[in-house]
């Protein structure tokens, strides 16, 4: 009976499921019924634009970014399903259903344990550590070890949602928000390791290219709708498309360059009331500490940088898939919503086009080495769902998630096949998580000292 309730929750989808997470989650901050019902609807109706947006983005990019591979005969021969395919994939394994409560138990461990300030109210995400685990479980045969692999995944989600509170809040203006899910968190680290790279190298610490300038510069010709616009163009020629279908293609980029920011804004209507109900509620029964909602990556890709980056992402993904040694999955399933993988690296870089382009090739050349690693386990995978069926020769690939370095690590610590491989990424990796944590750290003591001289000017001008 279990099984069957929470699989029928599932099968509602994120633009449902939220909302009545988010209307339950304010009734037991007290809110009003009318309130919470009000600030539910709100949250359902900006992630259906959302959906709607995204749906334009990839019925419009999909097709031409399939042209564009079979105009250049890029003979890849795994497809990336992307995480449309991975999802339903990960819902359908053995481990999925058992995920949820698991996952919710450690985060209220760790919000008791003070730990992390996450609340995580986004269920439908819960699938990102959930691959981990199932992915675990299928290399071992372990269902204990699966389960293992969905906490530490979940335990690395909520503290990168903690570690990068400081660019919801400052650079995507979401305060009281986390990100602790899927792409944008877990590659936000390679961003930070480039990022304090690039900060070591003289002149070319100096270069600065963002969005501001570009309006600034090209006036009206800067403006995002119109870069929309001329990135349409291109993907359009590189495509091989004709006029008629290359112009046709520009005008809907350029619509999603604008409709993106504004289906974002319903959402944020009705998450402020509940933040602030959230953290003045949480403060008093816990104390002191300032927590944070922890909501879907979506949010991220209102910001007009991460659309701009996101359109150059997707004809520099394919070329980087061509020319990065051992890989062999085709990005397909991903393109149309590559943000994901830049959003966070747009914010770490304050919005510098320069950075997010390095970073951004770093990222997906990893992303994609990864996926090719995975595919006889993310293979399996689809077998095990029934999405295809086992000896028919096809392989899958799964940029989102299939190509993380967490769920990479975990396989590999208790199933090692790619020594070199393993040794290399695992270190990497986990230098750039070290490096998230002391940036964190820093940014922690800057507003602690922030704090004390705001109450001592406050007491110096009291006792005037």
């Amino acid at each position: 009976m279990f099984t069957e309730i929470m699989q029928y929750i599932l099968d509602l989808g994120p633009s449902v499921m939220l909302p009545i997470v988010i209307i339950l989650f304010s009734l037991s901050l007290r809110m009003k019924i009318g309130d919470a019902l009000k600030a539910g609807i709100h949250i359902g109706i900006g992630f259906v634009g959302i959906g709607l947006v995204v749906g334009l983005l990839t019925s419009s990019v999909g097709p031409a970014a399939q042209a564009m591979a079979e105009r250049f005969d890029i003979s890849l021969n795994v497809v990336d399903v992307g995480w449309p395919g991975a999802a339903p994939m990960t819902w359908a394994s053995q481990i999925a259903l058992v995920a949820i409560p698991i996952a919710i138990a450690v985060n209220i461990a760790m919000l008791l344990l003070r730990l992390t300030r996450v609340v995580n109210v986004d269920i439908w995400n819960i699938w990102h550590m959930t691959f981990s685990g199932a992915l675990v479980y299928i290399a071992t045969g372990s269902y204990w070890l699966g389960i293992a692999g969905v906490v530490v995944h979940a335990i690395i989600a909520y503290k990168l949602g903690d570690w990068f509170a400081k660019d919801t809040k400052d650079f995507f203006e979401l305060d009281g928000i986390a990100v602790p899910h899927g792409t944008s968190a877990y590659c936000g680290p390679i961003a930070v390791f480039v990022d304090a790279v690039i900060e070591k190298i003289p002149g070319i610490r100096k270069i600065n290219f963002n969005a501001v300038d570009m309006q600034k510069r090209f006036g009206a010709f800067g403006e995002p709708v119109t870069v929309g616009l001329f990135m349409g163009i291109l993907l359009g020629v590189l495509a091989g498309y004709g006029v008629k279908q290359t112009l046709q293609l520009a005008i809907q980029t350029a619509a999603v360059m604008l409709l993106m920011p504004r289906v974002i804004k319903p959402i944020m209507d009705g998450l402020t009331p509940i933040s602030k109900q959230a953290r003045k509620h949480l403060q008093s029964k816990f104390g002191g500490q300032d927590f944070l909602i922890g909501l879907d990556p979506a949010l991220l890709l209102g910001h007009s940088t991460v659309v701009s980056a996101s359109l150059i992402f997707i004809p520099l993904s394919i070329f980087i898939a061509i020319v990065l040694p051992g890989n062999e999955v085709l990005p397909f399933g991903d393109l149309a919503t590559i943000g994901f993988f830049i959003a966070m690296g747009v914010a770490i870089h304050q919005g510098n086009l320069f950075r997010i382009i390095i970073s951004g090739s770093i990222i997906i050349a990893i992303t994609l080495w990864i996926a090719t690693q995975m595919v006889p386990l993310t293979t399996q995978l689809a077998v095990n769902a029934g999405t295809i069926t086992a000896g028919n020769g096809i392989s899958v690939g799964a940029m989102d998630q299939g190509g993380s370095p967490i769920t990479y690590i975990l396989v590999q610590l208790v199933n090692l096949k790619q020594p070199i491989g393993f040794a290399c990424i695992g270190l990497f990796y986990l230098f750039c998580l070290f490096l998230t944590w002391q940036r964190a750290q820093k940014y922690k003591l800057l507003l602690k000292q922030q704090y004390v001289e705001g109450a001592n000017s406050a007491n110096s001008v009291n006792e005037q």
